[in-house]
């Protein structure tokens, strides 16, 4: 039985759906078959294939992804797959290594996805590199802040209109969030329809903050969906604001849509201002806190040359990676805020840590010292923990909602 590794053409998009439907036990619609076609034509693709037959793949978007003080090129896995009848033969092992081969062709340090199962992947190096949170909302009476919004007007617009208009805000906060895509236009005017494939009949609105004519202020995209035997909930897909007022002032006017009685940011980040600028905590709370995008250094030396640094530091890392030969071994890390280095040293390591620590801890949201505490990473030098976590801190956690 020949099982090759080879480039799936275009000519063979169904196959791959086929066998995401068989894997993941789903049968999506003809339109959500066509927009998951028309995604798969712009990635890279990836397949194992059982003499002509499809048995395995993995497809990979070509993302940028906001890092501390800079952006990356990502590989962003999906429709990662293997047919039942070919498990447990190395299959994805060997496609994963096709894939990082092409990353380093590609100049892609980073690679992510959205875990399906928790896991399969740690044993391939990634790692969450972002957390999320559920928030939900009782807006069957008024929500109490503690400071006061934005007084200035909302307006509804439509989705042709979102390029222009929430572009601006959205790249604005990327830039100060790690974990976050770079979109173009194409991007918006593609995906905010989109959002009304998983609205249960509720129609996608969008509302800015700011007056007519001048720049957003922020946005928010959200849908109103029906309950049975319950009035209707307010299910935020996207919520972005340049300051704490703005994001009081779009909380409120979600909390006061009428015959609605709950509120529901499914993915939020952990530090979202809302939490701390609520007056009740009783009233806004978090239901759900999970893991939201996993990370893998695919390029460690360029991956930490790129990033900015909040604190000198100068240590000793031993990093195992036996997947990708060029990251494992003993590096001599010398950062600060004018840059970074990252050289093989004959040096004693003062931490030991796998490439998948490493990746949990690249963007600001695992502290390495959680890491030493839990066994995961050796600390050899007292307090080298410490001073790597000063270096790596970023003043906002890493975030990322948009599941691909």
């Amino acid at each position: 039985m020949s099982l090759d590794i080879r480039e799936i053409p275009e000519e063979h998009l169904d196959q791959i759906l086929d066998l995401a439907d068989l894997a993941f036990h789903e049968k999506e619609s003809d339109e959500k078959r066509e927009r998951f076609r028309e995604s798969l034509s712009r990635c890279d693709r990836i397949g194992a294939y059982d003499d002509d037959t499809l048995v395995g793949q993995v497809a990979a978007h070509r993302f940028t992804l906001s890092v501390p003080g800079g952006e990356l090129p990502c590989a962003g896995l999906d429709f990662v797959a293997v047919a039942p009848t070919h498990r447990r033969r190395g299959l994805l092992a060997r496609m994963m290594a096709e894939q990082w081969r092409r990353c380093a062709e590609a100049g892609q340090a980073l690679s992510c996805l959205w875990a399906s199962e928790d896991a399969i992947y740690g044993r391939f190096g990634y790692a969450p590199g972002t957390e999320g949170c559920t928030v939900e909302i009782d807006s069957r009476r008024p929500l109490a802040l503690r400071i006061a919004p934005d007084p200035r007007p909302l307006r509804l617009i439509d989705a042709a209109k979102a390029p222009a208009v929430l572009g601006p805000v959205y790249e604005a906060g990327r830039a100060l969030r790690p974990g976050r895509f770079a979109r173009d236009e194409e991007w918006w005017a593609r995906n905010v329809p989109a959002f009304d494939d998983d609205d249960d009949g509720g129609t996608v609105r969008i509302v800015v903050l700011g007056e007519p004519g001048a720049a957003a202020a922020g946005y928010v995209i959200y849908h109103v969906e029906a309950v049975t035997g319950a009035s209707p909930t307010v299910e935020v897909h996207e919520l972005e604001a340049d300051s704490a007022p703005v994001a009081a002032a779009l909380w409120d006017y979600l909390a006061s849509i009428d015959l609605t009685d709950k509120v529901v940011g499914r993915v939020r980040p952990l530090d979202d201002p809302l939490l701390l600028f609520a007056a009740d905590r009783d009233q806004v709370r978090v239901t759900k806190q999970f893991p939201a995008l996993w990370m893998r250094l695919v390029d460690v030396r360029a991956a930490l040359t790129a990033r900015s640094w909040g604190a000198p530091v100068d240590v000793v890392l031993a990093v195992r990676d036996p997947a990708v030969p060029a990251n494992d071994g003993r590096f001599r890390l010398t950062a600060g805020p004018e840059g970074a280095t990252y050289t093989p040293t004959e040096a004693p390591a003062e931490l030991t840590l796998d490439v998948r620590e490493l990746a949990a801890c690249y963007l600001g949201g695992t502290p390495v010292a959680r890491l030493v505490a839990a066994g995961l990473v050796v600390e050899h030098t007292p307090g080298a923990a410490a001073r790597l976590d000063a270096a790596l801190r970023t003043d906002l956690l890493p975030f990322a909602h948009e599941d691909y």
